[in-house]
């Protein structure tokens, strides 16, 4: 219940940031926003204030902002305020305001993480600074192998070791062999019996397991800020490049539902998270928010990435998109996204359930 009740909080702070980029852009293109909803209808209740209507939702997954003439209705561009009344330029600031401030929710949680004391691998360590509680952390399990079988999951801190070599040497030392690895979940500390293999499969090792040196980095508020801009831009591009192999992989018709979690996985991933601490759980939602914002900037129909690609054929071909195409291709692509969300969905609880 926590964990749902964790995730209800995190998506709302996710749509909140991003609807906030798009309403605060329209407003200072000129644009009327009619309504600000948080979630999607049947309605709670709302409050009017000035011109726009603030709206409080019962499905707290999603969010919206109003504008007149958004989807480009015929005659909307003399309509005062409306959206297809304004520039290219400025509807285009609009579109991407909501990815950018996704960004920017990331960089401020980054930060604070940083402020607070946040979880870091020893070769990412600024100069200068000093990494405390260091531990050495599994990071990755491969499927199958005898650290899986074992029970042992990717987080888990091993104890009585103090660097990376000194495990390898360990398990190396003994493959063949039945060994106790003793580690740390959360606060509970337990054992693994395990056997590491003689011949393991190339590029997994005796037992399957990739590690890391990992430690608390604590830093001044001014260097935080900073350390975080840094981070989130690198999260980013790391994001960017793995949703780009996702896609190539599905083109090429691989296996790729192993690699995403839907609503159920998440719900899971933000209960673990929320385990390890608040510092942990800012991480994570941090990781949300960059991915709700490359996933927003795809150029599909229903998301903004779309939209901007209708911008860049009207400035092109010198005249909008015909309004009914608009809204028939991005009603498609909602379909398409939901029964790509259903899918995901089963797969999750397929995988807790096998």
């Amino acid at each position: 219940m926590m964990s749902i009740i964790f995730l209800i909080i995190a998506f709302a702070a996710l749509i909140l940031s991003h609807e906030f980029g798009h309403f605060i852009a329209a407003k200072k293109s000129g644009m009327k926003v009619e309504e600000f909803g948080f979630g999607f209808q049947p309605r709670f209740f709302k409050i009017k204030m000035g011109e726009t209507t603030y709206s409080f939702n019962a499905i707290p997954f999603g969010g919206f902002v109003k504008i007149p003439g958004e989807d480009g209705e015929k005659g909307s561009e003399r309509i005062e305020g409306s959206f297809s009344s304004k520039s290219i330029s400025l509807r285009f600031l609009v579109i991407i305001a909501g990815v950018t401030f996704n960004v920017i929710l990331a960089w401020i949680l980054m930060s604070f993480g940083f402020a607070l004391g946040t979880p870091v691998s020893s070769s990412m360590v600024p100069r200068g600074a000093l990494l405390e509680e260091t531990s050495i952390v599994i990071v990755q399990i491969a499927k199958n192998s005898p650290a899986e079988l074992s029970g042992l999951k990717p987080g888990d801190r091993l104890v009585t070791f103090s660097k990376v070599e000194d495990v390898q040497s360990f398990i190396n030392g003994n493959a063949g062999k039945e060994i106790e690895l003793r580690y740390q979940r959360g606060k509970v500390f337990s054992s693994a019996i395990l056997t590491p293999r003689i011949n393991p499969p190339e590029g997994e090792g005796a037992i399957g397991i990739a590690m890391d040196e990992i430690g608390i980095l604590k830093l001044p508020f001014y260097a935080s800020i900073w350390e975080g801009a840094k981070t989130t831009y690198n999260l980013t591009v790391g994001t960017s490049v793995a949703f780009f192999n996702f896609a190539a992989d599905a083109i090429k018709g691989k296996p790729v539902l192993d690699a995403i979690a839907g609503p159920v996985g998440i719900v899971s991933i933000t209960g673990d998270a929320a385990k390890l601490g608040f510092v942990y759980l800012l991480n994570f939602v941090a990781f949300l928010s960059i991915n709700l914002a490359i996933l927003n900037i795809l150029p599909f129909p229903a998301l903004d990435g779309g939209r901007l690609v209708f911008l860049l054929v009207e400035k092109i071909k010198g005249s909008p998109v015909s309004a009914k195409f608009a809204g028939i291709t991005h009603s498609v692509g909602m379909v398409i996204l939901m029964f790509f969300m259903l899918l995901v969905t089963y797969h999750d609880i397929a995988r807790l359930v096998f």
